[in-house]
């Protein structure tokens, strides 16, 4: 929870004290000395943290770990979608056909969104 909450903060601009409803008296700072250490244990955090898979690097490149983690598959129906349109779009296109290219993912039974009246050009 205190994790959620530091990230929130940050995402609102923030101390985490502040966010949690302190308010702060006319001479008291903004960044509690506490809400310093959370911050910084969150940057801490973060940078020990695998952005392949989410693991912590000091546990995940271990090599006495190399085979101590499983992967359970599991599949983003919307991120397939988009990955079907875009290899029908790109097969026997030129190099450079995906320049500047973009594939939007809109649920369908939500109705029309604005950008898919018009055709790709």
């Amino acid at each position: 929870m205190a994790r959620r909450e530091v990230e929130a903060a940050r995402a609102w601009g923030v101390p985490r004290s502040i966010f949690l409803g302190r308010v702060p008296a006319p001479d008291e700072p903004l960044w509690s000395d506490e809400d310093r250490e959370w911050a910084l244990a969150l940057l801490d955090v973060e940078a020990d943290t695998c952005g392949g898979c989410g693991q912590p690097l000091s546990e995940s490149y271990l090599p006495e770990n190399e085979y101590a983690y499983t992967v359970t598959p599991s599949r983003c129906h919307a991120c397939a979608a988009m990955s079907r349109t875009s290899r029908q779009f790109l097969d026997g296109a030129g190099t450079n056909a995906a320049d500047g290219l973009r594939f939007h993912v809109h649920n369908d039974s939500q109705g029309v969104p604005p950008w898919r009246s018009a055709p790709y050009r």
